[in-house]
């Protein structure tokens, strides 16, 4: 990691207007998010990091972030594809291993869940997502890790859309750092659809 990067206000800023500026659509009519729920604001954490110079930053500070913290990780990964380039850019940046876990294993050949690098007892993993609204990628992306041996220490995500990421990941006594969350972004919390039941 580049001595020079640390997770300043300054460097969050940067990022946050140029999510707020490629990736942030204010739509007329409200859509179906992944989580089931409704909004008339939609985050495409792709597009807003479509540009190498943006995604490297988008890295440097889940790297500098997770070295604030003390947070030690061996490999870095998450759900296809939301996590692709997120992962990968993060890999590079911190010089580990990535993986990816995709939605369900191949049906030929290896028919493996995990891609990427092999995870097993005693690597600790880094969590990571572009945009998150109820966890739902997050927790797919754990329960694969797990599954393989390894142990979360950490998740981090581009963007969090509302609050129920971080509560169920306070329940698991997993460390959680978004690099934005709704309120930076100055748009309203998406509450999940079964959250009123």
């Amino acid at each position: 990691m580049s001595s020079q990067i640390s997770s300043s206000s300054t460097d969050v800023a940067r990022l946050v207007a140029t999510v707020a500026e490629r990736g942030l659509q204010r739509l007329d009519q409200p859509v179906r998010l992944a989580s089931g729920a409704m909004s008339s604001e939609f985050i495409d954490g792709k597009l807003a990091l479509s540009e190498a110079g943006d995604l490297r930053a988008a890295a440097r500070l889940i790297v500098a972030i997770a070295s604030e913290q003390g947070i030690e990780w061996d490999a870095v990964g998450g759900l296809t594809m939301g996590a692709d380039a997120l992962a990968v850019a993060v890999a590079l940046e911190a010089n580990r291993p990535w993986f990816l876990v995709r939605k369900a294993a191949k049906d030929r050949g290896t028919r493996r869940l995990l891609e990427g690098s092999r995870l097993g007892r005693g690597v600790r993993v880094m969590v990571i997502d572009d945009v998150v609204t109820t966890g739902g990628s997050i927790i797919t992306a754990i329960e694969a890790a797990e599954s393989a041996g390894a142990q979360v220490v950490v998740v981090t995500t581009l963007a969090d859309r509302g609050d129920t990421c971080a509560e169920i990941l306070a329940s698991r006594g997993i460390a959680y750092h978004p690099l934005m969350t709704y309120r930076d972004l100055d748009i309203p919390p998406v509450v999940p659809p079964d959250a009123h039941r």
